[in-house]
């Protein structure tokens, strides 16, 4: 198998087969003029580091754009990405004049989470004021980059040689949003000891139970389990995904 991922006029190319990478790679350089860059070590914001033991992906350089954009270079960092128990509601407080004061973060929060699930919960918190963000919501978000700020080195490792031994973990925060009273579904999904999928999503509809909740959750995670099992499978047996 054999992938190339492509961004405008940037493509990274990999699979399991180095022969036919290197073949894919002569036939486009044959129809286009293009520039090897060699071993990829950054695309998009996304840093790749290789080690004996794996491979470790994170976004320190675009977390320090964020930092700085928001003017919180020097702000002192802090230990959680949002205050234990505090409910935010949409209507609390006074509407900011400048609406991109949210906005931006908010949009980068959802790309740093490639590689920082740490920070799913309360990325997807936020997203739900950004049709009226309030002076209250804006201090939360910038808790956010202040915890970024002191956690700039995490990421994901990708450990040479781990099993492919498909693991999900599945949890509920049972009437969390106050204002619908409705539930969140959070899972998250490991092969081997590599994290390859999570998801965080407010319920459609208001459980009656914690326990409710919590089946949903467990439903969720179910239904990407098949979905990445077949998946591998296929891979396995060489069949397209």
């Amino acid at each position: 198998m054999v992938v190339l991922l492509v961004y405008l006029d940037d493509i990274v190319v990999t699979g399991s087969d180095q022969d036919a990478i290197s073949r894919i790679k002569n036939l486009m350089h044959l129809t286009f003029h293009m520039k090897e860059l060699g071993r990829l070590t950054y695309f998009l914001g996304l840093e790749v580091h290789y080690h004996q033991k794996g491979v470790f992906l994170n976004q320190q350089k675009y977390i320090q754009d964020l930092v700085q954009l928001a003017g919180l270079t020097n702000a002192s960092p802090i230990d959680t990405p949002m205050e234990v128990n505090v409910k935010y509601r949409r209507d609390e407080g006074d509407h900011l004049d400048d609406l991109t004061q949210s906005h931006r973060p908010v949009g980068s929060f959802i790309y740093v989470t490639i590689t920082r699930p740490d920070i799913s919960f309360v990325v997807h918190t936020f997203s739900k004021f950004m049709q009226g963000p309030r002076h209250f919501h804006l201090s939360a978000v910038q808790q956010i980059i202040r915890y970024l700020l002191g956690s700039l080195k995490r990421g994901l490792f990708f450990p040479v040689g781990s099993t492919i031994k498909l693991q999900a973990y599945s949890d509920a925060n049972w009437a969390g949003c106050p204002d619908t009273r409705k539930s969140t579904t959070g899972w998250c999904m490991f092969l081997g000891n590599a994290p390859i999928s999570w998801k965080c999503k407010k319920q459609d509809s208001v459980a009656k139970s914690s326990t409710e909740a919590e089946y949903r959750a467990m439903s969720a995670a179910c239904s990407e389990i098949v979905v990445v099992a077949k998946s591998l499978i296929n891979f396995k047996d060489n069949k397209p995904l």
